[in-house]
């Protein structure tokens, strides 16, 4: 069993799929592991701590025989034309909108596995791509506001004077939001929270916030099965967001974290509400990349509206690439864990519901039900 990890091919991705860790782990599992020369520059991780840890480092990364490939990133069509027939090609495929980039896995006769996609199971809880990444990203949007933001977040007492906290207002209360609650409660803001999920109100409470939220009859069944968010009523939405205006108007910082699978973000933010915030306020958008949530937001900027400012930064994990890549690297070791037998031989379980769940492409077809064309 070869597996390969190569360096990401993408732009502004600094994030690498194994560590020295994992390297030491799938060694374990009898597999031959082959790291590309600098995959793990940008995270920090030297060629030389991928060797020590018993991967062959070299240029190219030995794809062309590999059984696996660990990517962050779904591989580029260029890189697709390297890969043998058969394949597993494991990462963040992010398949929502990119039929042609779904094509092209299938074209190339790989079995490609979108770790966004797993189920939510007690089993897959240590393969969650989503939930390790949102935390972070969470934990650094405040730290970015705190840094944009021209004053100080928690109270002081001082000769001089006493300093006001900070007003935190984080809308969503999923992985991300709940961890910039929490980091936003331990630098002393005085923060609160929304979600429409009924559940999300006991647990943004649990992390000493105030929940604010419109909770009619629409509300206390906002919830998918899944654990997602539902989209709302026009009729709920504009309930919510005239709540939302009025308290946004006393924030000094606005977190937004809103995204549902499948769909553009929701706009949860308009001019109007930016432009009653006072200047020195800062908004930070992470869900910029499907769309924002926050009217005026940029992607990859710091945007400046009447005195606040807008920040769209992008691939928000990234920015702490070291950590984020040892967590990403370990949520795939759990995943190439299961695809293991006993005997230590590449064995892929096909019926088991993680493998089901996360497949996308498999001998030249796109076989994920959510994902074929309809006829």
């Amino acid at each position: 069993m070869k597996i390969a990890v190569p360096a990401e091919t993408e732009g502004g991705e600094p994030r690498v799929a194994a560590t020295p860790d994992t390297v030491k782990r799938l060694t374990g599992l009898g597999a031959e592991v082959s790291v590309e020369a600098g995959a793990g520059t940008a995270a920090g991780i030297r060629d030389a701590d991928f060797a020590g840890a018993g991967a062959r480092v070299a240029n190219g990364a030995a794809i062309k025989d590999a059984d696996i490939i660990l990517k962050v990133r779904r591989p580029s069509k260029g890189e697709l034309a390297g890969y043998k027939p058969g394949a597993l090609v494991i990462g963040i495929l992010d398949p929502y909108g990119n039929d042609a980039a779904l094509a092209d896995l299938a074209a190339a006769k790989v079995a490609a596995f979108s770790m966004e996609l797993l189920p939510r199971i007690t089993r897959a809880q240590s393969m969650d791509v989503l939930s390790s990444q949102a935390n972070l990203a969470g934990y650094r949007a405040v730290i970015d506001a705190s840094a944009e933001f021209g004053r100080a977040l928690p109270m002081m007492m001082t000769a001089a004077g006493t300093v006001p906290a900070a007003r935190v207002f984080v809308m969503g209360a999923g992985v991300a939001g709940l961890q910039a609650i929490a980091t936003a409660r331990r630098l002393g803001a005085v923060v609160t929270a929304t979600d429409v999920r009924p559940a999300a109100k006991e647990q943004v409470e649990s992390l000493g916030a105030k929940f604010i939220a419109v909770e009619d009859d629409e509300f206390k069944q906002a919830e998918t099965s899944g654990g997602y968010a539902k989209e709302m009523s026009k009729e709920y939405q504009a309930k919510q967001a005239a709540l939302v205006a009025s308290h946004i108007a006393k924030q000094d910082i606005v977190i937004t974290t809103a995204l549902i699978p499948g769909r553009p973000a929701p706009k949860l933010i308009s001019a109007a509400m930016v432009e009653s915030m006072k200047p020195g306020s800062v908004i930070v958008d992470l869900a910029v990349e499907r769309g924002g949530n926050v009217e005026g937001a940029k992607p990859g900027e710091v945007a400046e509206v009447k005195g606040v400012k807008i920040a769209g930064y992008l691939n928000v994990p990234g920015r702490l690439a070291a950590t984020s890549s040892s967590l990403y690297a370990k949520n795939l070791f759990a995943f190439v864990e299961l695809l293991v037998d006993k005997e230590k031989k590449l064995n892929v379980p096909w019926d088991d519901e993680i493998v089901k769940a996360t497949l996308l492409t498999r001998d030249g077809a796109v076989v994920h039900p959510n994902f074929q064309k309809k006829t």
